[in-house]
């Protein structure tokens, strides 16, 4: 009995490693495209309510065209492109229109694959008065 047992194993370490081989060939592919990929979700979420999720997000994908639920999916590629990727250069630092100093916080996120290099990028404001201002000049995060 013991001996159909190990017979029995050894047969499924052999299935299994016919399947892992198999994967392993189709996880080295070649690629799909000549761009690397560049896809993203964005979101603008109010912290601290009921619940932290979501109240708005996008997607966005870059390469090879512009395109995703973003309203103006190839002005905000063309941000991200003038920006080289680096989210934190489009929030504008300006003084610009009067903010009242109330503490509602609002945060925006930005996660998924910038010229195939994974990101996550996060910024909260203290209002959605000073998030507006901060995000006015680009069309990244206009949603």
């Amino acid at each position: 009995m013991n001996l159909r047992l190990v017979g029995t194993t050894a047969a499924a370490v052999g299935v299994i490693g016919a399947v892992l081989a198999a994967t392993s060939v189709t996880a080295t592919a070649a690629p799909t495209s000549l761009y690397a990929p560049s896809a993203l979700v964005l979101t603008v979420s109010y912290p601290g309510g009921s619940t932290d999720t979501a109240a708005r997000a996008v997607t966005l994908s870059c390469a090879p065209g512009a395109s995703g639920t973003h309203p103006s999916p190839a002005a905000a590629c063309a941000d991200l492109r003038t920006a080289d990727g680096q989210l934190d250069s489009l929030l504008s630092s300006t003084p610009g229109q009067a903010c009242m100093r109330l503490w509602s916080p609002v945060t925006i996120t930005a996660d998924g694959v910038w010229q195939g290099t994974r990101t996550s990028w996060k910024h909260t404001f203290a209002n959605a008065c000073e998030m507006n201002h901060a995000v006015d000049q680009n069309s990244l995060f206009s949603f």
